[in-house]
């Protein structure tokens, strides 16, 4: 990587907006801006890179193509906006830039932000930070992975600002990374459902790329409701050179699926959590109740449920989902849980630890299901104890707790796991049976007595400490009548 993120500069600029618009509008601005930037900056430093040739090859826009370099017309150039940065027009300039970028590069077409003349944004603090970022942010010398850091800095970082409604969260990437590892998408098809930003397409195509593969060798298909999320997703693909079929608009994949014959050989997801009203009538009798008619007020096992139809016959999926749908007992959630265990498509269970995500304290588990799987034990792991504090609130898991947690699952997936108290167990189907269908990991680990004292070693402890304590009491009576008989003399 050619820079670092000074994240000081980034969290700056956020600043300058501070009271100057809403601020679940930062994000949108800023990072609006910062693609600008980047665009720009990458297409001078190639203009400039073709010009040495001195025969012409800067006007030729193969050249800019074949480089991932996205074409920028004159009026879309920064320097241009900048020189616009004390004038009341700004805004209409900025909107003017991102339309000509679309209207030169097709992979953009209608998801950059046009809104900064119309919207309710302070145009004296929209000039300063223009200003900022040309002389704070020089990205000529940067790749796709350095703009893509700036922009997963930026969307955790506005995470622990803008409250989340209906249970959606910006996935921390360490997460993100255990569940790419587990899964490991080699080549095939990578489905997500509730895409967000795009997030885990990026760590997925990361994953290919550190272990010497090609990314050409998996499709990217994804889908996401909320407009604004899915430009993001499909800007934070384009700025990478990755493909992805998005659908050609935001959609609900419940009630609008567009990827119906979709058959992906992995799905990575983070759906919002107990999504309450999310069921129409048009899902009665959906062929993607695989396992029977979820509960129509908690789309939990909706989630499970969709996403497993999707998965081709060798098909894997890790899922991210809140603690208690391991447990819940309403009547369609336990029939679901029950044919998903009892048909062998539950792999493991992974309860992670809390104050992973920046913006909320809940906890999750991971579900892993593998539709080509026709044992039926399961893997539960109780990764409570792991990860390290970087602040009060929020935690990351290390690339030593990613290992342990994969390495385990590959000792049980290739039988050679041996159970740990108080960490993992592989459980079967009576097990499971016993507990009446729970797949809360809690129930199968146990606590871990490796430092339990047996009886003998107590009693052992406790004739030590009485011993000890008899000795201190008896160096205090010493010590009392000692100053006792220092008083005494005192009164002579």
């Amino acid at each position: 990587m050619s820079q670092i993120i000074n994240e000081d500069v980034l969290w700056g600029a956020a600043e300058k907006l501070r009271d100057k618009c809403d601020p679940a509008d930062y994000k949108n601005v800023v990072l609006g801006l910062v693609f600008l930037k980047y665009v720009s900056d990458k297409y001078v430093a190639k203009y400039n890179e073709l010009k040495k040739y001195n025969d012409g090859r800067e006007n030729d826009n193969d050249y800019y193509v074949e480089d991932h370099v996205f074409l920028v017309p004159q009026k879309a150039l920064w320097s241009h906006v900048a020189s616009h940065s004390k004038q009341d027009d700004l805004g209409q300039i900025i909107d003017e830039a991102f339309i000509e970028l679309e209207k030169n590069n097709n992979q953009l077409k209608g998801i950059l932000p046009k809104t900064y003349s119309k919207s309710d944004l302070d145009k004296t603090a929209l000039g300063e930070l223009v200003d900022f970022f040309t002389n704070n942010l020089n990205m000529e010398d940067a790749d796709g992975d350095f703009f893509g850091q700036v922009y997963e800095y930026y969307v955790g970082a506005f995470a622990k600002y803008i409250p989340q409604k209906g249970g959606e969260f910006f996935t921390p990437k360490s997460i993100v990374e255990l569940m790419v590892d587990i899964l490991e998408p080699y080549s095939g098809k990578v489905y997500d459902p509730c895409c967000g930003s795009g997030g885990m397409f990026v760590q997925c195509s990361k994953f290919v790329k550190e272990h010497q593969g090609n990314v050409d060798n998996i499709s990217i298909y994804g889908q996401e409701v909320n407009p604004g999320a899915w430009k993001m997703a499909k800007m934070n693909l384009a700025i990478r050179g990755l493909e992805g079929n998005l659908g050609d608009r935001s959609a609900d994949s419940f009630v609008d699926d567009l990827h119906k014959s979709l058959r992906a050989n992995f799905i990575i997801a983070n759906p919002p959590y107990n999504l309450k009203e999310y069921w129409k009538p048009s899902l009665e009798g959906d062929p993607r109740w695989v396992f029977g008619k979820p509960d129509v007020k908690n789309a939990n096992y909706a989630w499970l449920s969709l996403m497993y139809s999707k998965l081709a016959p060798n098909g894997k999926a890790a899922i991210l989902m809140p603690n208690g749908a391991t447990t819940s007992n309403t009547k369609d959630d336990y029939k679901i849980r029950k044919a998903m265990i009892e048909k062998g498509k539950v792999e493991a269970v992974l309860a992670l630890p809390n104050k992973l995500f920046s913006n909320v304290s809940i906890s999750v588990q991971c579900w892993i299901l593998n539709k080509a799987k026709t044992n039926t034990d399961v893997l539960f792991v109780n990764a409570d104890g792991l990860g390290k504090l970087i602040s009060r609130k929020i935690r990351v898991l290390e690339e030593e707790d990613i290992n342990k947690i994969v390495n385990t699952y590959r000792e049980f997936r290739s039988g050679t796991l041996e159970d740990i108290p108080g960490f993992c167990k592989g459980a079967t189907l009576e097990e499971i049976k016993e507990k009446d269908y729970s797949l809360n990991p809690g129930r199968y680990v146990g606590a871990d007595d490796s430092n339990k004292l047996t009886p003998e070693e107590i009693q052992e402890e406790l004739r030590k400490t009485s011993a000890e304590l008899l000795e201190l009491m008896k160096e205090g009576k010493e010590l009392e009548d000692k100053v006792k008989e220092i008083l005494m003399e005192e009164l002579k």
